[in-house]
């Protein structure tokens, strides 16, 4: 039998587009979302308890997102109405000092999968009619910057998906990379030298401002 899986987008890529009926109403995506970065992420089923917890850390972490100029979109193979009636449901709940939270970014209508098969959400290994935990991190270009698996168990880490957008935000402005468990304030790696030239000159500099391990590491403090 055929498989009717789409290939998945990869980091670089466009972000595919579709028009889709939400509980915030109908969006045209990416291009409703021109300017900003975007956190379009899936989830296994409405009224499921790790779910639950997941988008009552994104609801209240909602601010902070929107401070970094970021928006998020969610998505399920759920109806509209389920989605609704699951989102009232969790307004009234108490989990982890997080309680009367309202879910107000828009979370997708799916039933028939589509937006899901363009991204690679439904993965037959772990089920054929629940999308995964998947993460995409699009920026104001429309470019997928980050992808992120996990499985239905497993509820994602949100300091880490804040983070990473602190860290492409910060890359993309000051044209700099950022090291291992690198957090904003922390010192970054500036570009290889180009010529044998340029890498001399770094080590023997006497500026401040970088630092270096070796000819190819080295890194731009941060003041």
């Amino acid at each position: 039998m055929e498989n009717n899986i789409s290939k998945m987008p990869l980091i670089g890529d466009l972000a595919p587009s579709f028009k889709a009926v939400t509980t915030q109403g109908e969006i045209n995506f990416p291009e409703d979302y021109k300017g900003k970065w975007v956190i379009l992420f899936s989830h296994p089923a409405d009224f499921t308890p790790v779910c639950t917890t997941e988008f009552m850390t994104f609801a209240s972490m909602m601010d902070e997102f929107k401070a970094m100029n970021t928006e998020l979109v969610g998505l399920s193979v759920d109806s509209l109405y389920a989605h609704i009636a699951w989102l009232r449901k969790i307004r009234e709940l108490e989990w982890n000092g997080m309680k009367n939270l309202d879910v107000t970014f828009p979370l997708i209508e799916d039933i028939k999968m589509d937006v899901a098969n363009k991204y690679g959400m439904i993965q037959p290994g772990q089920s054929n009619t629940q999308a995964v935990r998947a993460v995409f991190v699009i920026d104001p270009e429309s470019r997928i910057r980050l992808i992120l698996y996990y499985p239905l168990t497993t509820g994602r880490n949100f300091d880490e998906i804040k983070r990473v957008i602190q860290a492409l935000q910060k890359s993309d402005s000051d044209g700099v990379a950022t090291p291992a468990d690198w957090r904003p304030g922390d010192d970054c790696i500036v570009p290889t030298a180009g010529s044998c030239g340029t890498a001399r000159e770094r080590m023997e500099s006497s500026d401040d401002d970088i630092y270096c391990l070796d000819w190819f590491m080295c890194f731009k403090r941060e003041k």
